[in-house]
């Protein structure tokens, strides 16, 4: 989502599975949300030099071609080519007062 990559714990996975396991078969945007999802979804760990290998096509998802950005967020990681998590800093830089002063309609 948004052009970048998440990353989860299995025990986070899980959860997300258990979640989307309660989702309406019977909605259409249900199914083409849970295939695109699913599709994109691969198991990974890190080498000895501490890396992951990413397959081709969730590098070109992510316009992963040189240098990129991983951050931390809640429950997941998410990797971020350096470009494209610039832009969106920058936009949400300029949003996040609002953003936070509207976080009070969401229910915690």
């Amino acid at each position: 989502m948004e052009g970048c990559i998440f990353g989860y714990t299995v025990s986070a996975w899980q959860k997300i599975e258990s979640k989307l396991a309660h989702l309406p078969l019977t909605k259409r945007n249900v199914r083409k949300f849970m295939r695109m999802f699913y599709s994109g979804a691969m198991e990974s760990g890190f080498d000895k030099q501490g890396r992951v290998n990413l397959t081709t096509t969730l590098k070109e998802h992510a316009g992963l071609i040189k240098e990129c950005v991983i951050i931390g967020v809640s429950d997941r990681i998410e990797i971020w080519s350096k470009e494209r998590w610039n832009i969106f800093s920058d936009e949400a830089i300029e949003d996040y007062d609002d953003i936070a002063e509207n976080l009070d309609d969401i229910e915690l």
